[in-house]
């Protein structure tokens, strides 16, 4: 059996970006070739940034180029999961549990891909039907 992929979620990479050392140590034990950021990570990182306050914005942009440069090829796209969103909004929705649509284009990237994702925000991923999940944080 390979070694394990992961994605990592969006709180993921702000522990990261500000040198949590739990998720540094854990990057190094498992490989840092071996993780993976979903484009909407990307896009909800920006928005951080955007939302930044004015004199952090610069360094926090700059931040967010250095990890992007950093996983370059690893940054998987979201069009393969639009199937396995809709089955999955489907399925959520009818139970009562949704969750957000950008938490769940993340969630159906780790199904689609086969990874696992490392997120704190369990509770609400677990809802996702067949997801592998860790928390390097908690």
């Amino acid at each position: 059996m390979g070694e394990i992929k992961y994605l990592l979620d969006s709180n993921i990479c702000i522990h990261f970006l500000k040198n949590d050392i739990k998720v540094v140590d854990k990057l190094h034990e498992v490989g840092f070739i071996n993780c993976h950021l979903s484009e909407i990570t990307i896009l909800e990182l920006l928005y951080g940034v955007a939302n930044s306050i004015s004199d952090k914005k610069d360094a926090n942009k700059l931040k967010l180029k250095l990890l992007e440069e950093s996983f370059d090829d690893r940054i998987l796209p979201i069009r393969l999961t639009f199937e396995s969103f809709s089955i999955q909004k489907t399925y959520l929705r009818k139970l009562g549990t949704p969750i957000s649509d950008f938490d769940l284009l993340i969630g159906c990237t780790v199904l689609v891909q086969d990874l696992t994702l490392v997120s704190r925000n369990v509770k609400e991923m677990q809802r996702i039907e067949g997801i592998k999940l860790e928390n390097w944080i908690d």
